[in-house]
């Protein structure tokens, strides 16, 4: 779980920052003033002003991804599969932050929208099969309810 949220801790700086700057974060004091600006993150997404928000067309393809994979799972009674189904999602949701474009309020959204998937992702690692199984079912109604923002 620590390694993933540093990995999208700097993710979530990287994709508001020019590609060729990087951030390293060497220092405790560095990865705190990394999480302070973006403690407004809470996994709470609005809409703007009732409308959708536009997603950039990379964002939408990662998050299809994502769908495809959770659909096409079909090892529900194994807890290794679920194992193996967290990395290929990992692998994805980086991917959607390597490719962020997204700028202002509906970036500050996705954040918002994308932020609980570590914790659900994290489910899908446990020894324990009703966890693992709940932790899908949680990524599975995430995913669905990016249409519900974002365009």
């Amino acid at each position: 779980m620590k390694q993933l949220f540093i990995i999208t801790l700097i993710l979530l700086v990287s994709c508001k920052q020019n590609k060729e700057e990087k951030p390293v974060l060497e220092t405790p004091q560095q990865k705190e003033i990394v999480e302070e600006s973006h403690e407004s993150i809470d996994g709470v997404v609005t809409l703007n002003n009732g409308e959708l928000w536009q997603a950039n067309p990379e964002t939408t393809t990662g998050i299809n991804n994502m769908k495809t994979r959770m659909q096409t799972f079909t090892e529900t009674e194994n807890v290794a599969g679920y194992a193996v189904l967290k990395e290929g999602l990992e692998t994805d949701f980086t991917e959607l932050f390597q490719k962020c474009t997204m700028k202002g309020d509906a970036h500050h959204q996705l954040h918002n929208y994308l932020f609980p998937f570590i914790d659900l992702f994290d489910g899908l690692e446990s020894s324990n099969l009703e966890t693992c199984k709940k932790s899908f079912t949680g990524l599975t109604i995430r995913l669905e309810e990016y249409s519900d923002y974002f365009e």
